[in-house]
């Protein structure tokens, strides 16, 4: 990433207490929490949450470090009342859980945990089982009681990574610590237990969600979700709302309007804030995000943050139950400074940056904090980026077809699992009537991909230059239980001087290796896939390591399965996409008509 302002190179850590025991803070190396925030050691903290657990419960304690003094490889003492002045050291750990996703058979509640973890270590990593740290309601969510182990017998390689999957009673919309029992100790995590689901939502819907012919154009592009709560004449319109719901993607407050077993299934996430970042001009403290999103805590609804630059959004890092960024790569206002990539042959442009860089803060994002979800406003059409201040030449004011595609493919197979298009509205949309296929093709796609995009974890990423040194693929891959989901994003592409575009070359010959995971070391068959379907390619596995041979450009999406019957549930989703489609044709004349 380039930007105009250099980096704070200061690397701190995300920390999280696990402290069981009558203890409160007071001081962590001889200061307060609010004089290290003051100090610009820390960026935000929960410390002014805390409360004594009672014996046999447990409770934890959140910082985000912001200054090098508290990176890894530093030690810090903590004391509170109730608590000696202890030692810690901040490490690097061998073992640690990458990804916690909660999945409900039926309504709000889950029942299933996927869990993937990773093993850094020289030996294997044997897991026995599951412990949840659950509260006895959501006005007690700081204090946390262990519920039974679940046994979870599962084996971690050395330097690979493993996965367990368990079905468990419903499980309260809450804050939990999940305790997952090895052989080299505990592994830890914090979050909210929220239904995971791939929501497809838009932005400003809400001006004409009254509108049928509106309503069944974004059906049609398998959206779901709106960032909307009540929109008078839709939400409180149950003949209209009912036939076109879009999950609600706002302040939603007072809780007592929402928080509601009615309202639940209608919710996406709360969101807020904006961009906290900027702020409007001046930038939302970490702490204050914090202290705005605290109320929500004590309700079953998840939060979310939007952020925008990649440069400073380390501090933000675990603020929210479900992050998310905005950042888009032609023709719009952006963080970053697209005079300075040096990615053209000499020739630089302000109209676009490389549209790799979506992954390259997809993985940021995901890797600051883990193992929570995350989420990602991808470019779509818009209606009003235009003027000067975009420079460039470039006549188009939203992105090609082409160019919308690869955004939103590079965020996919970094592991997100919910997607925002930015954006939706009609004007929007008529203005670039060409969007709507590539929209409609990436919609069906995601749903016939959704269990894996929910249940997988990220596995690989290889950037691929060709033999001068330029750009040629990325490659990535998603691990799930039943498949490894193989992604080749082209990376060949060029900024065309006469149209001021990225435009894609005709396909080309190329072998992808990929290092498949553990338990599909041995794949009885792998395809590739696209909104038309599954097709053949030729492929061969030896030691792990899958190698396809396919001509392309653009994209690939590749299924690795040791079941053909997990092939067979990806048409059927296929079926059910494509039948929904149909149900909500395009009406093009009556959507003119509404934008006059």
């Amino acid at each position: 990433m380039r930007y105009r302002r250099p980096r704070d190179p200061a690397l701190a850590a995300r920390v999280q207490m696990f402290v069981s025991g009558s203890a409160t803070p007071l001081k962590f190396n001889g200061d307060a929490p609010s004089a290290l925030l003051e100090s610009g050691d820390w960026a935000w903290h929960d410390m002014g949450t805390a409360v004594k657990p009672p014996p046999g419960a447990m409770t934890v304690w959140s910082f985000n470090g912001k200054s090098a003094k508290w990176g890894v490889g530093n030690e810090f003492t903590v004391e509170g009342e109730g608590l000696a002045a202890t030692t810690r050291i901040i490490e690097q750990p061998k073992h640690w859980i990458s990804a916690s996703t909660f999945l409900a058979s039926e309504g709000v509640q889950p029942d299933t945990i996927v869990m993937h973890v990773v093993n850094d270590s020289e030996v294997t990593l044997e897991i026995t089982g599951l412990r949840l740290w659950l509260p006895k309601d959501n006005t007690s969510w700081q204090v946390l009681w262990p519920q039974g182990v679940s046994p979870a017998p599962a084996s971690v390689p050395a330097k690979d990574r493993g996965f367990l999957k368990l079905k468990t009673s419903k499980l309260p919309l809450t804050y939990a610590a999940l305790e997952l029992q090895t052989n080299a100790g505990s592994l830890w995590a914090h979050q909210r237990i929220k239904r995971e689901e791939f929501d497809i939502s838009g932005g400003w819907v809400n001006k004409s969600a009254t509108e049928e012919a509106y309503l069944r154009l974004l059906c049609h592009l398998h959206v779901n979700a709106g960032q909307i709560d009540h929109v008078s004449g839709y939400t409180d319109n149950p003949k209209l709302y009912d036939r076109y719901p879009l999950k609600l993607f706002n302040r939603l407050w007072p809780l007592e309007k929402w928080d509601t077993d009615a309202m639940l299934p209608k919710i996406h996430a709360v969101e807020f804030i904006g961009e906290p970042q900027y702020g409007g001009g001046k930038p939302v403290t970490p702490q204050q995000v914090f202290d705005m999103l605290l109320p929500y805590r004590v309700s079953r609804l998840p939060t979310s943050v939007t952020l925008s630059e990649e440069r400073t959004w380390r501090w933000y890092a675990g603020l929210s139950d479900y992050p998310h960024y905005d950042a888009y790569r032609v023709v719009a206002p952006a963080a970053d400074a697209w005079g300075e990539y040096d990615r053209w042959g000499g020739r630089r442009i302000r109209w676009g940056a490389p549209l790799e860089t979506i992954g390259a803060m997809c993985r940021s994002l995901r890797e600051l904090n883990r193992p929570m979800p995350c989420a990602y406003w991808s470019q779509g059409p818009h209606d009003g980026w235009g003027g000067g201040f975009l420079g460039g030449g470039r006549t188009r004011r939203s992105p090609t077809p082409d160019e919308l595609r690869s955004q939103a493919m590079h965020a996919l197979s970094s592991r997100i699992t919910s997607l925002y298009w930015f954006n939706l509205s009609l004007s929007s949309l008529l203005r670039y009537p060409d969007t709507w296929e590539p929209m409609t093709r990436i919609g069906r796609e995601i749903r016939m991909l959704e269990p894996f995009l929910l249940e997988g974890d990220a596995y690989q990423f290889e950037q691929r230059l060709k033999p001068d040194g330029t750009p040629d693929w990325e490659l990535a891959s998603i691990v799930t239980p039943d498949a490894a989901v193989l992604f080749a994003n082209d990376t060949s592409y060029v900024a065309d001087e006469k149209q001021n575009v990225f435009l894609f070359g005709p396909p080309r010959a190329a072998e992808f290796t990929f290092k498949l995971p553990p338990w599909i070391r041995n794949p009885v068959s792998i395809s590739r896939m696209d909104a038309d379907g599954l097709h053949d390619v030729k492929w061969s596995v030896q030691n792990g390591i899958a190698t396809i041979s396919d001509t392309r450009s653009l994209d690939a999406i590749y299924i690795a399965v040791m079941d053909d019957i997990v092939l067979s549930g990806i048409m059927q989703r296929r079926q059910g996409a494509l039948a929904h489609e149909e149900a909500n044709s395009i009406d093009e004349q009556s959507l003119k008509a509404i934008g006059k």
